[in-house]
């Protein structure tokens, strides 16, 4: 006789238990345990619980593959019961033990065959059972996690029409608590009479008071210093869309700013061309903006500005703007404006940049190279790695809630009375600019120390998503490094995993449409190929996506810091306006508070939320791999510190990128 001890947990989430009735059934390589009913003295399955049970067989089953799991009803319970089977530890007969990595919800009637053990790569299969059950599972999980077109030129996405399966779904709590944010400003926004008012602001200072409760430090320095011009600049390096402004080494032909325009806001004595050989003058170039159709209001079409602004590093390390051409292509209805500008014909000017610039966030920066790009990684980790596959293990911590809230976005975003609907562009036009946005994405523009070097930003100072966010890339590196060289000691092992060559192959078919000038791999040759992908992967969909999405309600809550939609024409000549025109240019009462309660539930924090660097599920059962975890975790806690202590001195704390802050996955 041998006896198996079972430790069985269920999830700690709400309704995670059971009362149906489970049994199980051990398959090993001489054989197979009875079914058996998993029954103690007591509640068994209740949520957060672990149990352990006895299975007895006759003799041992030898090596042990696969733990059957089987939920069948309780006759007394007419109701639905689902169960969420966190893991279960196996302890053999020989004194082994064994973790089966489950962490799946399960309805009456479903079977599941669970994989132990360490981590396997196809090619190092050595049972027929184990080969057949590994296909068998990526066949299903082909069937479930389908691939479907939203428009032509965007990434390709999870078809949804047979549901979001229960495992990638948002968790009840995080449910509840998001349409309690939702309603809790709507019923505010309702109760003050701001919600769909088609009245336009009388003031600024009525913008200020949008929500009596929601307020940040950050929010509350944008209402009192958005005017000022070194704000305006620090917000290209410190704020949501800190991606985009190059080194000027020439000016474009297209941008005809002559040193006496600019010389009274240089340093004394100095000259443009003189700033420009010092490496002192930025670039901001929206020609990616130019010909996207605007959409109509009032029958009216709106204006799209495809701007250039260049900026100055002054002595005192503040970068200003000096100089903006609303249109790319000069001429007298398209004036350079400059600060000695009348207050308000420079407040438009910068009104008209941030408005392009906050499109292209959105729709660029923010969906498709993080929520976009990020789906297709999980969708391409969903199909082609088994459960078993340590990539899989790896990477799927970081997928969490990607699938679900992009399917959320889709329905809630797009269309032309949603949000991005009413942005100047619209919503063909926001999707046109993702179509080019994407067409010009590269694999190295993705990686973020390649991307400062090639705009030039090496050496700007304060700059800290630029200084956190190479100390973070650097120290993802070195967890993903450590990982896949433990599981891939040779470059051959990378070209024999026939699994991993059709991961990366999907994401180049269905992420960038096969895009051979993206420089995204088509295959994978060698080991330092996989570990730079990966840590690419990892960076954009949890620090990334933090950058861009965590400081949204701090940048953009009040309107005349930057707005999606402009009502306005952009002026073509200097001196024709007054802070009448400025409050003109500005959406309706309704339009800014619904943008502004959107923002307030992208960027709240969630109960359920889990941090860079954690892993709750317990996947790996090796001991090196759990010894790079906890390492990784304390470089990470060491970088918090680090950015805590920085932040205490700083006017304006730049908290994005703590990785306390970092979610692991794209979850909202």
């Amino acid at each position: 006789m041998a006896e198996y001890k079972l430790q069985v947990t269920t999830g700690s989430m709400k309704k995670a238990g059971t009362f149906d009735h489970i049994f199980v059934t051990l398959i090993g390589t001489n054989g197979q345990s009875e079914r058996t009913d998993l029954d103690n003295f007591g509640l068994d399955f209740m949520t957060g619980q672990t149990s352990t049970y006895t299975i007895k067989t006759d003799s041992s089953l030898g090596e042990l593959l696969l733990i059957k799991l089987e939920k069948d009803p309780n006759m007394w319970l007419p109701f639905e019961d689902q169960w969420y089977c966190s893991k279960i530890v196996a302890t053999t007969p020989e004194g082994d033990e064994i973790l089966f990595p489950c962490y799946l919800w399960m309805s009456r009637g479903e079977v599941v065959e669970l994989r132990g053990g360490k981590a396997i790569k196809v090619f190092e299969e050595t049972h027929p059972l184990l080969t057949e059950h590994r296909q068998k599972e990526l066949t299903q999980k082909k069937n479930i996690f389908k691939w479907k077109t939203m428009e032509e030129g965007l990434p390709h996405h999870f078809d949804n029409e047979a549901g979001i399966p229960a495992e990638v779904s948002f968790s009840d709590s995080k449910l509840t608590e998001i349409r309690f944010t939702k309603a809790l400003t709507d019923f505010e926004l309702k109760l003050r009479g701001l919600f769909k008012s088609m009245e336009k602001w009388d003031n600024i200072e009525d913008i200020k008071k949008i929500f009596y409760f929601k307020r940040t430090a950050i929010s509350d320095y944008v209402t009192e210093h958005w005017m000022d011009d070194d704000f305006y600049g620090y917000q290209f390096l410190n704020a949501i869309n800190p991606n985009v402004i190059k080194r000027c080494s020439e000016l474009p032909p297209n941008f005809p700013v002559t040193n006496e325009m600019v010389q009274p806001f240089l340093e004394k004595g100095s000259s443009l061309k003189k700033e420009i050989e010092k490496g002192n003058i930025f670039l901001y170039d929206q020609k990616m903006m130019d010909g996207i159709p605007p959409r109509l209001h009032n029958d009216e079409p709106l204006h799209v500005t495809p701007g250039l602004c260049l900026l100055y590093l002054n002595k005192d390390n503040k970068l200003m703007p000096i100089a903006i051409q609303l249109q790319q292509q000069p001429s007298e209805t398209n004036p350079i404006f400059l600060p000695s500008d009348s207050e308000t014909d420079w407040l438009l000017a910068k009104m008209f940049i941030k408005n392009a610039d906050l499109m292209e966030h959105q729709s660029v920066q923010h969906l498709t190279k993080t929520h976009f790009l990020g789906e297709t990684y999980a969708v391409s980790t969903l199909r082609n790695l088994p459960v078993i596959h340590p990539i899989y293990k790896l990477l799927i911590p970081h997928f969490r809630f990607n699938l679900h809230i992009n399917i959320a976005a889709r329905k809630t975003l797009f269309g032309p009375t949603q949000p991005f609907g009413l942005s100047t562009a619209g919503y063909d036009g926001m999707i046109e600019l993702m179509r080019r946005g994407l067409s010009e994405v590269t694999f190295s523009s993705l990686c973020l120390p390649d991307d400062i070097t090639a705009r030039g930003l090496g050496s700007v100072p304060n700059f800290y998503y630029r200084d956190d966010g190479l100390r973070l890339w650097d120290i993802v590196n070195r967890f993903v490094k450590a990982m896949v060289e433990f599981y891939y000691p040779s470059d051959d092992d990378v070209r024999k995993d026939s699994e991993l060559q059709d991961w990366i192959n999907e994401i180049f078919t269905h992420g960038v449409l096969e895009n051979k000038a993206s420089g995204f791999p088509e295959s994978f040759s060698k080991v330092e190929e996989v570990v730079s992908f990966i840590t690419m992967v990892i960076y954009r969909v949890s620090a990334h996506h933090a950058a861009v999405n965590n400081g949204q309600y701090d940048y953009q809550f009040f309107v005349p810091n930057g707005s999606l939609l402009l009502l306005k024409p952009p002026p073509t000549t200097k001196g024709q306006s007054n802070m009448t025109t400025v409050l003109e240019a500005f959406p309706t009462v309704g339009v800014t508070v619904s943008i502004a309660s959107l923002l307030w539930v992208f960027s709240e924090k969630y109960t359920d939320m889990v941090v860079l660097g954690q892993y709750p599920q317990e996947r790996f059962d090796e001991t090196e791999p759990k010894e790079i975890i906890k390492r990784f975790q304390a470089e990470l806690s060491l970088l918090s510190e680090h950015i805590t202590a920085r932040n205490s001195k700083l006017d304006v704390p730049y908290i994005y990128l703590d990785p306390a802050q970092i979610e692991n996955s794209i979850a909202i």
